[in-house]
């Protein structure tokens, strides 16, 4: 409810504030997206303790579950910051930080892909 609350109070000024004032509008825009994640920080730690949690009652290499998280990490970072510059009016910066997120993503999934490769060429028999 505070996320919600907060969202659309700064919503509401961030409409009063553009006409006159865009600077400060789209600063209470920055403001705002940070604060919410800020206030997200401690459910986003418990969900990696559960994860970590099943991961080693899973036997999961841990190597595997924190490129995971990179990946995710990523993922939400670039979209976060590929969000604030669209509302900056910078729809081209927006992109190439989309892709930027989307080539490290690609580079750091390559080794999980490698070893999924490798253990479906393992299950296949050979041929004698």
């Amino acid at each position: 409810m505070q996320i919600v609350g907060l969202g659309l109070i700064a919503t509401f000024l961030v409409v009063l504030l553009q006409e006159q004032k865009s600077n400060l509008a789209f600063l209470l825009t920055v403001f705002v997206g940070c604060t919410i994640f800020l206030l997200l920080v401690d459910q986003i730690s418990s969900i990696l303790a559960m994860l970590r949690k099943m991961a080693e009652g899973a036997h999961i290499q841990m190597v595997y579950l924190e490129t995971m998280l990179k990946i995710i990490g990523i993922a939400y970072i670039a979209e976060f910051a590929a969000q604030i510059s669209k509302d900056a009016g910078q729809g081209a910066i927006a992109a190439k930080i989309e892709l930027g997120g989307k080539i490290i993503i690609l580079a750091l999934a390559v080794p999980i892909l490698t070893a999924i490769i490798e253990a479906v060429i393992g299950l296949i028999p050979s041929a004698r």
